[in-house]
């Protein structure tokens, strides 16, 4: 307990680099339990979450702009439920880019009632 990726609040974002291009299947996210957490609450664990490819930066660039937007493709919304169990995966939709990706945009929309912070344990990208 802990020793997670915070970030300030209960919204933040994070674009993950992949050592090589993959076709995206599923990602799974990872809290800990309420058991194992000293206060007996993870109201710090995501709640909604987007995932999003770039449109424009398959190339292995960053997240591509055009003007002051990103070109990306939502690829699925999930909600990390905190009654199920701690590694939760979800499968993305990727039929309608059958093409391989370098980078995913982990967009974290709410948590569980944490007003500072909110946590993440692991994040896994799963492909071919």
């Amino acid at each position: 307990p802990g020793n997670c990726w915070a970030f300030k609040g209960h919204q933040g974002q994070v674009v993950i680099r992949l050592p090589a291009r993959v076709y995206l299947t599923a990602i799974t996210v990872q809290h800990i339990t309420k058991d194992a957490s000293p206060s007996g609450t993870i109201i710090s664990a995501p709640k909604d979450i987007a995932v999003f490819v770039s449109l424009l930066g398959t190339s292995g660039g960053a997240l591509a702009l055009v003007g002051d937007r990103e070109e990306e493709t939502l690829l699925g919304m999930f909600s990390y439920s905190v009654e199920k169990d701690p590694i939760q995966t979800f499968l993305l939709k990727n039929m309608l880019l059958p093409r391989a990706f370098s980078q995913v945009k982990l967009l974290v929309k709410s948590n569980w009632g944490n007003p500072w912070y909110t946590c993440i344990y692991r994040v896994k990208i799963h492909g071919k």
